[in-house]
């Protein structure tokens, strides 16, 4: 392309090179260092006076230096005259901190802000934790799909794909999900947690709504048989978990898991994954327990043949990939390359795929460099 610039970031180098190889541009040449007092510097090694610049930047395990990397390379490429500056950020930032919990900050707006005051004029990102934060950007953005490339992954890849159920592990993922089943013309079901209960048909807990007075009223009333029904309750709560209905197993589709503060909490799976192949679907993988639990629970308890765990965003924080590796629930994970996974966690986990994106990315800056439209990459695999 003529009149175009490419900088990458240290972040994801590999990812940098990929794009650069589709596109048949070199990557220009820059210098990134360290002082002695941790502060970060980068020079742009060629002339980019009235060129139109990319700056590859995805987010890594070094997150923070990575923006702050990111935001000097946009104000060098500013005051090197550059014509216009494109961020394309495969992962972006504290995309999981897109609302307001407590006296805490929306710091993926804070972020935003901080590459609208650098300099950037356009914005290329993937698969975003939550579509509105499209909203934060004082400047064009474009947010990517991983769908198409996940969906042709799958058909080419797993052999019983058309006997299978797209399945979000929580309620929040519903949308997500329905969105790749459609794509593969699937059926699909999710996960519901619920951690107001503490047993697994919730008859121990009053209605949530019930005004507080009722709620009171009832709560003496009953009382007296709870205690007189207290046995029973417990056994046909307990041969529903261990036996299912009809002394099924695979119909208990009830599950009690422990999170990390050891509260206890129950999953239910909506809908029907029996005999089917599942793909156990999300934007990001990080912590991955509630995963296990979700495979745990589809494959002991409803049935399925087959869990594969897939995410766009393959963060792994931790022991992750261990856990992975050690579940007999989980045949594959499969995640895109927009986040760098290190080479020793690839090699301690034999279950691990990885799905290139630098098509996508590398069309998109072609088609926004031509200005030409980027809706054609929403629901098509380059």
């Amino acid at each position: 392309m003529r009149n175009t610039s490419i900088l990458a970031g240290s972040s994801h180098p590999e990812l940098a090179t990929l794009v650069c190889k589709k596109l048949g541009t070199p990557l220009a040449a820059t210098t990134s260092k360290k002082f002695s007092n941790k502060e970060t510097s980068v020079e742009i090694g060629v002339s980019i006076r009235n060129e139109d610049v990319f700056i590859i930047q995805s987010g890594s395990n070094q997150m923070n230096d990575n923006i702050i990397e990111l935001c000097i390379m946009i104000q060098a490429a500013r005051m090197g005259s550059a014509k216009r500056i494109t961020a394309v950020l495969p992962y972006f930032p504290y995309c999981k901190q897109s609302k307001r919990k407590g006296r805490t900050c929306i710091t993926a707006k804070l972020v935003a802000n901080m590459l609208a005051v650098a300099g950037v004029d356009h914005i290329i990102t993937m698969d975003l934790h939550a579509s509105q934060m499209q909203g934060f950007f004082q400047r064009p953005v474009d947010n990517l799909y991983a769908e198409p490339v996940i969906a042709k992954w799958i058909t080419q890849n797993v052999p019983t794909w058309q006997n299978g159920v797209v399945v979000s592990k929580n309620a929040g993922g519903a949308k997500r999900v329905t969105s790749l089943a459609d794509a593969l013309r699937l059926d699909f079901a999710l996960i519901h947690k619920d951690r107001s209960r503490s047993g697994p048909q919730g008859t121990n807990r009053p209605y949530s709504g019930m005004p507080k007075a009722i709620q009171a009223e009832e709560d003496v009333l009953e009382a007296a048989e709870l205690d007189v029904h207290s046995n029973e309750l417990i056994a046909s709560i307990s041969s529903l978990t261990d036996a299912g209905v009809n002394g099924d197993v695979k119909n208990a589709a009830v599950s009690i898991v422990a999170d990390t503060a050891g509260e206890q909490s129950t999953i239910t799976l909506v809908g029907d994954v029996k005999g089917k192949t599942v793909f156990l679907t999300d934007d990001i993988i990080d912590g991955c327990q509630s995963f296990l639990d979700a495979a745990e629970h589809l494959m002991k308890k409803c049935g399925a043949a087959k869990v594969y765990i897939i995410a766009t965003h393959g963060v792994l924080s931790g022991d992750s990939v261990q856990k992975i590796q050690a579940c007999d629930s989980v045949y594959k994970l499969v995640v895109t390359n927009s986040f760098p996974i290190p080479k020793e966690k690839v090699e301690q986990c034999s279950k691990l795929t990885t799905i290139d994106i630098s098509t996508t990315l590398s069309e998109a800056i072609r088609r926004t460099h031509n200005g030409e439209s980027v809706s054609y990459l929403f629901n098509n695999a380059e």
